[in-house]
């Protein structure tokens, strides 16, 4: 493989040219592609680590320009799902680099697919559920968990190694989230970049074999108040069901939830079906709705004020409403059960 793109990358000492062979042969699982997402995956790829796994649920809206790096306007008259107009974006930033995308949930049932061969997962979600899961997923396999968050002006992250480090559960009891979002406080770009960057630094170092060099503290900071705080990781938790009994209680739910609230989004994900037929679709809604239809999902817009965004997958977003109830008389008024 020529390395002459990252000349200036392997002038830096602590990679060079060995370092940057490791790169190369790694392979890492972004979580969103989203604005943390966006960002992180295109750091990854302009820095040369061989394979990026990219999944996302949602596609793109205007809302998402104003800080959301790898789309334009074109992905959003388009409605391009995050994890196809990303990969577009990164395989022409870098063909060296293997872009997988996925237009999907993490769920319990593709941890086990999406986490194989898989050197470092990198947290792009918004919401905790789905974090941790993946922190459950990562201990479970021995994988470190690069974890992001950012509202407002506010962020932090760090970098969560099986038996090293204690894990995302130690420090973010379930339940003892803010309750903030992007899309109910606001975001600022900065933020998001700052805590990106932090994600992917931590992730180089550890993929390079820099192991000394990795911070092992919680970094929050409000860059709007200039306050930055670090905590250090130390002991695990004994009381952590991951750390401290092995129980990994996101990887042992019996009962699989079908309808997920996106919080500020004004919108309620459904997923009953193991996949959807578009075209089926389309002819079906159309007498009731105005259709849209791309390559990749399907928007049906009603009168009274309710969108639905169907995908190949078998996921439908009813857009309008974050009550479930409400979510599922309309999905079974005109999808049915």
């Amino acid at each position: 493989m020529d390395f002459a793109r990252y000349s200036r990358q392997m002038l830096f000492g602590p990679i060079q040219e060995t370092g940057q062979q490791k790169l190369a042969e790694s392979s890492v699982l972004v979580v969103g592609a989203g604005a943390l997402g966006s960002i992180i995956s295109n750091q990854l790829v302009r820095a040369g680590v061989g394979k990026i796994r990219l999944i996302d649920r949602d596609y793109v809206e205007w809302s998402n320009l104003q800080r959301q790096m790898l789309f334009d306007e074109d992905d959003v008259r388009e409605a391009v799902p995050k994890a196809i107009a990303a990969k577009r974006k990164l395989e022409r930033m870098n063909s060296q680099v293997t872009v997988e995308a996925i237009v999907g949930n993490v769920s319990l049932d593709n941890t086990d697919e999406l986490l194989d061969g898989i050197d470092v997962v990198l947290d792009g979600t918004d919401n905790f559920s789905t974090r941790y899961l993946l922190n459950d997923a990562c201990f479970q396999r021995g994988i470190p968990f690069s974890y992001g968050g950012v509202v407002s002006s506010r962020g932090m992250q760090a970098f969560f190694i099986p038996h090293v480090t204690p894990c995302l559960r130690c420090i973010a009891k379930e339940g003892a989230a803010s309750g903030q979002t992007c899309d109910t406080a606001g975001v600022i770009s900065p933020a998001v970049n700052i805590v990106a960057s932090h994600q992917v630094t931590e992730t180089l170092k550890y993929l390079t074999g820099n192991r000394n060099a990795l911070r092992n503290t919680l970094k929050t900071f409000d860059i709007w108040l200039n306050n930055q705080y670090d905590m250090k990781l130390s002991a695990t938790d004994p009381s952590c069901p991951v750390c401290g009994n092995h129980e990994y209680p996101a990887l042992n739910q019996s009962v699989k939830n079908e309808e997920t609230v996106l919080c500020g989004r004004d919108t309620v994900q459904i997923h009953r079906e193991a996949g959807m037929d578009l075209t089926y679709w389309e002819k079906t809604l159309a007498h009731a709705a105005d259709i849209q239809r791309t390559p990749f999902l399907l928007k049906a817009v009603f009168q009274e004020g309710i969108q639905f965004v169907l995908f190949k997958d078998g996921r439908v977003l009813v857009q309008g409403t974050e009550d479930p109830v409400q979510a599922r008389i309309w999905y079974d008024r005109y999808i049915g059960s």
